[in-house]
């Protein structure tokens, strides 16, 4: 595993090294490293056959050569399967009886086969909950007095299709637990809305994740479910599955420049092997407010990833009609927020973003601000030293014109 996350904010600590400055000037651009420039992306509900409703969102981005296919569900606990193919004709097939059944191996497939680059999975297995009441240390790890968690497998989704979207590509998963006698999802939700993109873009408001046709981002939303504590932080844990013997690792990115989100000057990732490859890539920020300013920004720490024994996790049916059952799984936990400053019990609300693609994660470029106040700082000596070199010279030749009256 190359490096892990440490815990911290990430907001502005480290200096930025003087490589790093001339990397940035020569290599900084809009929209990052593409794969394909544009999509033709399509969202479909796939039906069940069998009549019943399920939650089985396809997501199919198909480039000039090569398709990306995003398969989402809230069959179990919520999960995507992503899949990038060299060809633009791979077509996704299901099979509903075998899907549902106790052993659904082999029920989900992306056809041909052998156009398959590469595949992977991220299931969300539980929601976190932490008592911050008594801890000082803004780095403690567990951030607190754990609540039991919220098993995501054991909760009631709505129906996909009410939220379905095609004008902005998206769609939300609704949920709450199906047993909760402590009525604290009395009034609240969680939310898991996905959406994709047809080519390079940025949304307007905070994080502002830089995305491209080859991703899809997932926003995920607590409102209004009732802490168990005066200050409870929550988290999710995530499972990421592995390729073959290696493992998924974690990456920090650094940068000057907070103009899309402010005081955050770090991206974090996933990365699914050596690039190009799959990625998930967030900033360590979430927020407690719907309008997501500055003043509602929260830190958002994930722990080290370790292996997991799949038995062990709540299980995904499309992971495994997909890849079956013999699976490496990699988890890590995302906890937002700290026992002091902002926190989800100011408006009980809480949101989070991530990016997951396939290809070179996208690139920040420096914004027209940064470069015009470098560009300021840099040409300032600049001038001034023409400047001081212009009278020198002209202070020369004026002593050079001189003559003697003698």
């Amino acid at each position: 595993m190359r490096g892990s996350i440490e815990r911290g904010w990430g907001w502005g600590h480290c200096a930025p090294s003087p490589l790093l400055l001339l990397t940035l000037l020569l290599f900084a651009a809009p929209f990052g490293l593409l794969g394909e420039e544009t999509r033709q992306v399509s969202l479909e509900v796939i039906p069940n056959s069998l009549g019943t409703p399920q939650n089985l969102l396809h997501i199919r981005a198909v480039g000039t050569n090569s398709t990306l296919h995003y398969v989402w569900s809230s069959l179990g606990p919520p999960a995507v399967v992503l899949v990038a193919t060299d060809t633009p004709h791979s077509t996704l097939s299901i099979n509903w009886s075998h899907l549902l059944s106790p052993e659904p191996d082999g029920s989900l497939m992306v056809l041909p086969k052998d156009s398959i680059q590469f595949s992977s999975a991220l299931v969300f297995t539980r929601l976190l909950e932490f008592d911050s009441t008594n801890v000082s240390n803004t780095a403690a790890e567990p951030p607190g007095t754990p609540y039991p968690p919220y098993t995501l497998a054991d909760f009631s989704w709505n129906n996909i299709t009410d939220s379905l979207d095609p004008a902005t590509l998206s769609a939300t998963f609704q949920g709450h637990p199906m047993n909760n006698p402590t009525r604290t999802f009395a009034n609240g939700s969680l939310a898991f809305r996905v959406q994709a993109f047809s080519r390079s873009s940025r949304p307007a408001q905070p994080p502002r994740l830089l995305h491209t046709a080859d991703t899809c981002q997932l926003e995920v939303a607590l409102v209004g479910a009732s802490p168990r504590g005066n200050r409870s932080l929550f988290g999710l844990e995530v499972a990421a599955l592995g390729q073959g013997p290696g493992c998924p690792s974690m990456q920090e990115q650094h940068s000057i420049d907070d103009e899309y989100a402010p005081a955050v000057f770090q991206l974090d990732q996933l990365l699914w092997g050596s690039l190009p490859s799959g990625f998930a890539q967030w900033r360590p920020v979430a927020y407690s407010q719907k309008q997501r300013d500055r003043a509602s920004a929260l830190p958002c720490h994930a722990s080290p990833l370790h292996p997991a024994l799949a038995y062990l996790l709540p299980q995904s049916p499309i992971v495994r009609a997909f890849f079956g059952s013999q699976n490496n799984f990699y988890a890590f936990n995302l906890t937002f927020g700290a026992s002091t400053g902002p926190g989800y019990w100011d408006q009980h609300y809480l949101s989070w973003s991530v990016l997951l693609g396939v290809g070179f994660p996208p690139v920040d470029g420096l914004s027209p601000l940064v470069l015009g106040i470098m560009a300021v700082a840099l040409g300032a000596p600049g001038l001034m030293l023409l400047g001081g070199g212009l009278v020198l010279l002209l202070h020369h030749k004026k002593y050079s014109e001189y003559q003697s009256i003698n």
